[in-house]
């Protein structure tokens, strides 16, 4: 008898999704370096911003450019994207080392909370209707 595994790669649905798989893999690796390669260049460079808005800033323009194409990242996007609350639970976890900054200022820090979140609920509302209209507009 044939192991999973085995079996898996004979099959060709099992096939599809290792190659899948292994693209992700491999995309989100190119993630990884890139940032690294940006937070190198900033340092280097002795930038005045972050390594991580230089690599936005980069990969922006390598796209714009056709230099990468977007299939090369997509499936790696898509990952990071999905799982990208997982990102957040450090952050989460290490407000409760800050206790007595959270019982002082836990009002403010929710309030701008708030009203920062609605601020960009509104902006990309906006900027999505002004999208909408104007791809509308165009195939009329």
């Amino acid at each position: 008898m044939k192991s999973n595994v085995v079996y898996c790669l004979h099959n060709e649905r099992g096939l599809r999704h290792v190659t899948k798989l292994l693209k992700t893999t491999a995309q989100v690796v190119f993630f990884i370096a890139f940032s690294k390669l940006a937070d190198m260049l900033v340092e280097w460079l002795h930038l005045p911003i972050p390594g991580s808005i230089l690599g936005i800033l980069l990969l922006f323009a390598l796209l714009k450019l056709g230099v990468i194409r977007l299939g090369w990242i997509e499936l790696g996007t898509r990952w990071l994207l999905a799982e990208m609350l997982l990102f957040f639970i450090p952050s989460a976890v290490g407000i409760v080392d800050y206790g007595s900054l959270v019982a002082d200022s836990g009002l403010r820090i929710a309030a701008t909370i708030v009203v920062s979140t609605a601020a960009v609920m509104a902006c990309s509302g906006w900027i999505g209707g002004r999208i909408a209209a104007f791809k509308e507009k165009k195939t009329i």
